[in-house]
């Protein structure tokens, strides 16, 4: 009946969230406690609720329920499939406030504001330099690790970021680099 009536009688004592039946505020308590009972049998991840346990599970089986009707493309979670779709429909729901730019995506526009507030939240372990993106400050770190994961494919030389074996090609190519 309560789904009828609209009637949520069971309230959370900490964040007064309402719920409908009694099992949805027990369940919806275990994220206050930090409780999860649920486990992965593979990797022994925990879960506060079996549904997030069970979609999970996908990582290890490889199930891609969930199809792109246009391309065909499959996917884990009905979530990733829906942001894919914005691909084919061109929609760009989340919208700047300063510039009015639009994106696709939460994440895409989250960063792209930190280009109007100067957010660099990302910090360099070593020499304190920020980025405003998490892989911004992966590919700085290759400069104090020494690692070269980019090699030119006509002499084997290796470089730190793509932008720089980018501009070597160039002197293969008979031109010269910028």
């Amino acid at each position: 009946m309560s789904i009828h009536t609209g009637e949520k009688p069971f309230k959370c004592e900490v964040c007064d969230k309402r719920f409908r039946q009694c099992e949805g505020r027990n369940s919806h308590m275990r994220i206050h406690t930090g409780e999860k009972p649920f486990k992965c049998e593979v990797c022994d991840k925990m879960f506060n609720q079996c549904g997030d346990r069970n979609s999970h599970m996908r990582i290890h089986t490889g199930e891609k329920p969930f199809k792109c009707e246009v391309c065909n493309k499959r996917f884990s979670l009905s979530g990733n499939r829906n942001k894919h779709m914005r691909i084919h429909t061109g929609e760009k729901p989340f919208k700047c406030e300063i510039c009015d730019k639009k994106f696709s995506q939460s994440r895409n526009r989250n960063i792209h504001m930190m280009i109007h507030t100067g957010e660099k939240t990302f910090k360099c372990e070593v020499c304190d330099k920020r980025f405003r993106q998490f892989e911004g400050r992966n590919i700085h770190m290759m400069i104090h690790t020494g690692e070269k994961p980019f090699k030119c494919e006509v002499c084997d030389k290796r470089f730190s970021q793509r932008s720089n074996q980018n501009r070597h090609m160039l002197t293969h190519n008979g031109k010269k680099p910028n």
